[in-house]
């Protein structure tokens, strides 16, 4: 893949509104309409937009509990595990990270106390070990 400086900038902008207008998307990179249409097709050609998600506003956000939620395992059981993991809807995403702890979800839920169910519905799948949880306060970066 080769991906220009212009296309990381077109790639950002898609990452704050994925809705954007095309002709709104070219004036803002200083291109020309078709140029960033084709870019797009190109992009999205060779798998680099795979799709366009929704991002939830700060106002919904804010009224959901969400956590870290690290995560050791046994040995040898670790596609088991994100299997199991895979069916919690709740888990937005699941990271193998080094250190301590092998896998790191983070995971949403309406209340504190489904936050914590979640938590140990986690802990109870077999080959996990033990969890720790940080809740998050706040976020204050998010691209």
């Amino acid at each position: 893949m080769n991906i220009t400086g212009k296309d990381r900038e077109l790639l950002d902008l898609l990452g704050e509104n994925a809705r954007a207008p095309v002709a709104s998307l070219a004036k803002k990179l200083g291109l020309s309409r078709t140029t960033v249409q084709a870019r797009l097709e190109r992009l999205e050609r060779e798998g680099v937009i795979a799709g366009y998600g929704l991002r939830l506003s700060d106002a919904y956000s804010l009224g959901l509990a969400r956590a870290h939620v690290m995560i050791t395992l046994a040995p040898k059981v670790l596609a088991q595990v994100c299997v199991s993991i895979q069916g919690i809807h709740a888990v937005k995403s699941l990271h193998s990270v080094s250190g301590t702890f092998d896998l790191i979800a983070v995971v949403e839920a309406p209340s504190i106390s489904e936050l914590d169910q979640l938590v140990d519905e986690i802990g109870m799948i077999d080959g996990v070990e033990r969890t720790l949880s940080s809740i998050i306060l706040s976020t204050r970066i998010s691209r």
